[in-house]
């Protein structure tokens, strides 16, 4: 379904549920800012697609498409056995898990309903696929919440009046509301502290310059886009006062993956004493992954840096294309880590178990 340019980009739900009609429906992201398109999804095959080709994207955003997804294809198992659901169940959750490695989220949402399946398995198979849709809606209002809370510890880490960079695209766009990297902003922009964004174009799939920068521009926020290679001079400038990323997975030492040359802006703004504050949900946080050195980093297709935003090739047809969708940025060069419970600090190895025990805590 398609929908002409006529409300704010913002009033559109990245993620939802069509529960009547059997559909995930999602806001097709490769087709912004030069449309707002949604897109009903009802096959296994077209959710895998959505998230590989990124058409839901961000590690929030992926994992309640996730959850919703699988919702929708184990409603349509047919059958009344406990052992025979559960067997088919596993099987489309595999596959859905396979369509990018490096999002901590989509696995962690997918075993987060694998557990409803586990835990109510005396239940009629019509009572745990009542279940599920419980645990998918769920997760989508936390994920509101989450984000929000995300804003607030991120709002005392700044002033008004402050300049922000941001790399790749961790806005509203890439969750369900607020953003992660981006909650501050927007919490901000309500209290009036009237930020400074520079949004970094972000290679290979220009997400900051097609999703950030246009999505804060609507919301009114003073937002600058900059080429990736032009954060040093911005900081050098003395335009930036602290940087806020998004992650798609953190592993327990601290380290980081997110969208390539994240680490290059962290590494520069060490040089220019600029914090790099990552804005992670704890849903995130990999506690069984050690080092950043033990995260898959996704490969992308060479087309993506050499063919798809130009009119022509933008170099020799042949050449060889080395195309990361990630990097890693070491866990020394983040000032903080902000999540939904509280920033942890240096070293990581505790205060990310010291998070998690505020969240034990916090959920009973």
């Amino acid at each position: 379904m398609c929908e002409g340019q006529v409300k704010n980009i913002m009033e559109y739900e990245t993620v939802a549920l069509d529960d009547e009609g059997s559909a995930l429906v999602i806001l097709d992201q490769t087709k912004l800012p030069g449309s707002a398109e949604l897109l009903s999804l009802h096959t296994g095959e077209e959710i895998w697609d959505a998230i590989y080709l990124l058409k839901v994207r961000g590690a929030p955003a992926i994992g309640v498409a996730a959850a919703f997804g699988i919702y929708l294809l184990a409603k349509g198992i047919e059958t009344e056995d406990y052992d025979t659901f559960y067997a088919a169940f596993c099987r489309h959750k595999e596959y859905l898990n396979s369509a990018r490695p490096t999002a901590v989220n989509l696995s962690w949402a997918l075993n987060r309903m694998e557990k409803v399946c586990t835990d109510n398995r005396t239940l009629p198979v019509a009572g745990i696929k009542e279940k599920l849709k419980a645990e998918a809606i769920a997760l989508k209002e936390e994920d509101i919440r989450v984000c929000r809370a995300i804003g607030e510890h991120g709002l005392t880490l700044v002033k008004p009046g402050d300049g922000i960079l941001t790399h790749c695209n961790a806005g509203q766009l890439a969750t369900c509301r607020y953003g992660t990297a981006t909650a501050p902003v927007y919490l901000g922009q309500e209290r009036g502290y009237h930020f400074r964004v520079f949004a970094d174009e972000t290679r290979p799939l220009l997400q900051g310059a097609r999703l950030t920068a246009y999505e804060l521009y609507a919301s009114g926020v003073d937002v600058t886009l900059i080429c990736d290679n032009m954060s040093a001079t911005v900081m050098r400038n003395g335009w930036v006062n602290a940087v806020f990323v998004g992650c798609d997975r953190v592993a327990a030492n601290g380290d980081t993956a997110n969208k390539i040359g994240t680490s290059v802006v962290a590494a520069v703004a060490q040089r220019y004493h600029v914090p790099v504050y990552v804005c992670a949900p704890t849903s995130t946080i990999d506690m069984n992954t050690l080092t950043g050195a033990d995260i898959t980093i996704e490969q992308r297709p060479a087309h993506e840096v050499t063919d798809m935003w130009y009119e022509k090739p933008m170099a020799p047809a042949g050449v060889k294309v080395f195309n990361p969708a990630f990097d890693v940025t070491d866990h020394d060069l983040i000032a903080g880590i902000v999540t939904e419970y509280g920033i942890a600090r240096a070293p990581y190895t505790e205060s990310l178990r010291e998070i998690f025990e505020k969240k034990k805590q916090a959920v009973g």
